[in-house]
């Protein structure tokens, strides 16, 4: 195994995300140390528990004090705080990053309260199931997943790189983009879907007490992943929706636009037309399929499951 590439690995907030990080960079061998902190005493006692972190600590600014590497893996809304009550305890040189599905908003939250000293370099790995906690995480998580890095103009191209090889170490694939192209393309892979699956779940929630349990009896594979979906950590997706909200407005009110063509073309009966769309649809299943980001087996082929 290859020299670490961080000495010390700082992660404030330790769910799904941190600890299948921590789990990773351990497996890995990607630094020689690690240390962790979470808001809740329980989420702090539980990382000793599991044994994922070398020291747990109480607060944020003692977790990374003398950190080369600090990853924030909490909500986005919650990031701007933190930035503030680390920013003069961060170690001169050290890299920040985060793992927010929002870029933007992490850019004008984080960067203000960050010195000069240190390169700030935010993130987002496409990787995550329904589950939250730290008992949630596993090695793997990011294998084969995209990490799509939004550094501000004028970040050390070196300090960019070092991350991209501790990403890829993990097991991603790296990108490179704007915060704001970021918050568009994921507002219509990732949150539309979500508002989607919470709103055609909660539709069922009232048909349940109609139907009297057939809701769950019947539910056909559609309806249950979609159910999966909006399993997903309440507090995470509050924060994405309220912090990408011009993206998540612009491409919910091209969704809708799209409905209502949909609705006409089957109140008027025009088979060939909604035929000629699910094609095309299906086409561009077979595309995700090849560009290895699911496989075409049974249940989505996701063990695990794949979704952020």
């Amino acid at each position: 195994m290859s020299e670490p590439l961080f000495d010390t690995l700082a992660l404030v907030g330790v769910g799904l995300i941190g600890s299948s990080i921590a789990r990773a960079a351990r497996a890995q061998g990607a630094v020689r140390s690690i240390v962790a902190t979470a808001r809740s005493r329980k989420t702090r006692a539980r990382v000793v528990e599991l044994g994922i972190a070398d020291k747990v600590t109480e607060t944020n600014a003692e977790a990374v004090e003398g950190a080369d590497l600090v990853i924030v893996c909490i909500p986005v809304g919650a990031c701007g705080a933190v930035a503030e009550e680390i920013g003069s305890h961060l170690a001169q040189g050290a890299i920040v990053s985060d793992v927010g599905s929002v870029k933007a908003s992490i850019v004008r939250d984080m960067g203000p309260h960050l010195p000069d000293t240190v390169h700030f370099v935010p993130a987002h790995p496409v990787a995550g199931t329904e589950h939250s906690g730290p008992d949630a995480g596993f090695a793997e998580l990011f294998e084969n997943r995209w990490c799509i890095f939004t550094p501000p103009p004028g970040t050390d191209p070196q300090a960019i790189e070092k991350l991209a090889a501790f990403w890829r170490l993990l097991g991603a694939k790296v990108e490179i983009m704007s915060s704001e192209h970021h918050d568009i393309v994921l507002a219509i892979t990732s949150h539309v879907p979500h508002l989607i699956a919470y709103n055609i779940v909660g539709t069922a929630a009232d048909m349940e007490q109609v139907t009297q349990s057939e809701v769950v009896k019947f539910s056909a594979g559609g309806f249950r992943d979609f159910t999966r979906i909006a399993a997903s950590d309440p507090l995470m997706w509050r924060d994405v929706f309220l912090n990408n909200k011009d993206a998540v407005l612009e491409m919910l009110g091209r969704f809708s636009e799209d409905l209502a063509a949909l609705q006409r073309l089957i109140r008027w009966d025009d088979g060939e037309a909604l035929e000629a769309l699910f094609t095309r649809t299906r086409a561009l299943r077979r595309g995700i399929i090849e560009a290895g980001q699911d496989t075409a087996a049974a249940d989505f082929g996701r063990p695990h499951g794949h979704e952020d």
